[in-house]
């Protein structure tokens, strides 16, 4: 039988100037590895081979290129001149982090890059999609417009996709991406329930104290209006302001959510218990089904346990015989308390009938595991067939990719290595060839020049 819709993940292929500039407030991972030597080649095979295994498990998995860095323009429109190579020196010596920020390789992390209604649920029947506008850091609101683009190149056919701007750069607007977000269903083909998780809420005194939330209430509401989803098939809930000050600065690094099943920490949401009983009810009265909670008090996984091992950023996806298996990051395989859970929580006959484990150390060093990776699109077969399909990982591609990766990428970078003249051409080349191996005709700016 045919399926009717399946789930893609679009991966952020790592870019080659991913280093570690500890960029990101309330990013415990980042700001612990700030200024350590990076592996970039390391780092974009870890996530190719991420990739790689999924396809294996017979999924579907396609690939976003990195963004063009160094963003030049950020300098020059902080007072910066001259040439290209002038630009990076001065801003070396003057304003070391500004050059880290136009030389972040954040885009890899596509959970950020927007929100996706797939067509079942939005009542003209098309795919929505809205770019993040990232305001709470400056490295990575240099994304949306060329997330924007790509978005439109990949998903370019009118009659099924519809595009929407990022929303306006107000704080008061400020939105995340996916990494906010869970959409839940019976079956992937049919109408589903949308979770929308906030960090602030405008007038609210109830506000972290340590860190910044960065979703807020406004924007989640704005993007279900923009998608067209019925009022009764979205649910809007506040994150716990206490766990985003223990580091959760995406609500997916203590909840996750896959279809009729959600792994949740206790204190993820304000007010957890009541926050399960309405997502319970809210999915049984719009789905028609039971919807399977899998708790992990705090007593088991304290808050800093949960983000140092990033054990709720792990990917949950069905398999093509509709079992479900867990992507976890292998930091979880390591740590005797997680792999205790995961053991206990996962096994045949289970929800969860398997864990796999996937090595993506440099990210995680940076602050992003499996699932800050992946943007996950729902799509019919009529859908996925309009996409721009050389982005669909293959045999041919991979290995396409693995030996580009071996030709390109720099196998250190520190912060003294952001001055070599020489890495803004080796980065250009490298993304000017991968604009032809994708098949994506001119994307960058330098493509223009």
């Amino acid at each position: 039988m045919v399926p009717l819709a399946c789930e893609v993940n679009f991966d952020g292929l790592v870019g080659p100037t991913h280093h570690y500039g500890g960029l990101a407030a309330g990013n415990l991972a980042s700001a612990r590895h700030r200024h350590h030597l990076s592996n970039p080649a390391q780092a974009a095979l870890q996530g190719l081979a991420k990739m790689k295994a999924m396809t294996d498990l017979g999924l579907q998995q396609a690939v976003v290129p990195p963004q063009e860095r160094p963003a030049l323009d950020l300098l020059r429109r902080a007072g910066f001149d001259g040439s290209d190579v002038d630009l990076v020196a001065k801003a070396h010596r003057d304003a070391p982090e500004l050059l880290s920020a136009c030389y972040s390789a954040a885009s890899m992390w596509a959970a950020n890059a927007a929100t996706i209604c797939p067509s079942m649920d939005a009542r003209d029947k098309r795919v929505h999609l809205t770019p993040a506008n990232l305001l709470s850091e400056l490295h990575r609101h240099i994304e949306p417009q060329a997330t924007a683009m790509v978005l439109r190149r990949i998903f370019a056919c009118q009659d099924h996709f519809v595009h929407h701007r990022p929303l306006p750069a107000s704080w008061p607007l400020r939105d995340e991406g996916a990494a906010n977000h869970m959409r839940l269903c019976r079956s992937l083909d049919e109408p589903g329930l949308q979770l929308f998780i906030f960090g602030t809420t405008s007038g609210s005194t109830l506000r972290p104290k340590r860190f910044e939330a960065r979703q807020s209430q406004l924007a989640s509401e704005a993007i279900a209006r923009m998608h067209n989803i019925l009022p009764q098939r979205v649910l809007f809930v506040q994150q716990n302001t206490s766990a985003i000050d223990a580091g959760v600065f995406h609500n997916d690094l203590v909840a996750m959510g896959h279809r009729d099943v959600v792994l949740y920490h206790g204190e993820a949401f304000l007010d957890t218990a009541a926050v399960i009983d309405r997502l319970r009810s809210r999915f049984d009265q719009v789905c028609g089904a039971q919807l399977t909670c899998i708790a992990i008090s705090p007593q088991q996984l304290s808050l800093h346990e949960a983000v140092t091992s990033y054990l709720f950023n792990s990917q949950l996806l069905s398999l093509p015989d509709q079992t479900k298996v867990l992507i976890a990051p292998a930091e979880c395989r390591h740590n005797e308390r997680v792999r205790a859970i995961l053991e206990t929580i996962a096994g045949p006959g289970r929800a969860i009938a398997a864990i796999h484990y996937a090595d993506v150390r440099q990210s995680m060093q940076n602050g992003g595991g499996p699932a800050c990776l992946r943007l996950p699109v729902v799509l019919t077969p009529a859908e996925l067939a309009r996409i721009h399909q050389p982005v669909l990982l293959t045999e041919a591609l991979f290995d396409q990719l693995t030996t580009w990766i071996g030709r390109h990428y720099r196998t250190q970078l520190g912060p003294h290595d952001l001055a070599d003249p020489h890495l803004i051409d080796e980065t250009r080349n490298a993304l000017d060839e991968l604009t032809g191996i994708l098949q994506l005709g001119s994307l960058y700016p330098f493509q223009q020049v």
